[in-house]
């Protein structure tokens, strides 16, 4: 069997601490690493001094660097007879890319290995202190983009998604909150679905507001967030701030 070649690999969401023993261990294999803009610098601390470290910023609503520019990198690299990292801020599987770097690998034939890491939803749903998931409110979690290759989708499965009653996670939605929260109203979303919108989850400069859905997107402007930030969205979000202080006193 061949060795790997190429490692994608999820950095977590911010906190280097939240970074797998595994994904350090690998990091500490490169020759290449390729870097998102999401990524802590203090993760590149497992990187060898002899590493050649290339910054891809790849991030929602700012200029990103190419994906297919990318992809030819990685294979050029791994030809060469190198070990490539891309290491990616949360979990290279969710919304990171990774299908257009697998399929590259596999028609290059390189052999290539996932790392996963903690994604940003679970990093805000610690920080929040509220599960993604409720017996009650919440048997579910759906993990969705508000940055969709087709901006003219119709509300069919933001409809599908609302009748299951999951938790909603949406990623890169900030810059398209007016959009997404008409679009889950005509939906048939009450205008008092609880939401909470969380920044930077776990990473400096962290914060985390709650408000209704009918409320999202004036709050967003209000409390001046940006991104990264993550949208989450349902029962379960409220299932447990009653709850929070009560616990807190019994501590």
């Amino acid at each position: 069997m061949m060795p790997t070649q190429v490692y994608l690999v999820g950095a977590g969401p911010g906190d280097p601490e939240l970074l797998t023993f595994k994904a350090a261990r690998v990091i500490g294999l490169a020759d290449v690493l390729l870097v998102d803009d999401l990524v802590n610098p203090r993760i590149l601390t497992h990187a060898r001094l002899d590493t050649r470290v290339v910054y891809v910023g790849k991030r929602g609503g700012c200029v990103s660097t190419p994906q297919a520019f990318i992809s030819k990198l990685m294979v050029s690299e791994a030809q060469k007879g190198h070990t490539v990292v891309r290491l990616k801020g949360g979990d290279p599987c969710v919304f990171g890319r990774a299908a257009e770097e697998i399929a590259a690998m596999r028609e290059a034939g390189i052999q290539y290995e996932i790392v996963p890491g903690i994604t940003a939803a679970s990093a805000a749903a610690a920080q929040l202190g509220t599960p993604l998931t409720d017996r009650s409110s919440g048997h579910g979690v759906a993990l969705v983009t508000g940055h969709t290759a087709d901006e003219d989708e119709d509300d069919t499965h933001w409809r599908a998604l609302l009748a299951s009653g999951l938790t909603l996670v949406i990623y890169m939605g900030v810059s398209r909150c007016d959009r997404l929260t008409q679009t889950l109203l005509r939906a048939g979303a009450s205008p008092q679905l609880p939401c909470a919108i969380v920044q930077a989850a776990s990473a400096k400069g962290t914060r985390e507001v709650r408000t209704t859905l009918s409320q999202l997107a004036n709050t967003i402007r209000s409390e001046k967030i940006e991104s990264p930030a993550l949208l989450l969205i349902g029962q379960a979000m409220a299932a447990h701030v009653e709850l929070r202080p009560a616990l807190a006193a019994q501590a």
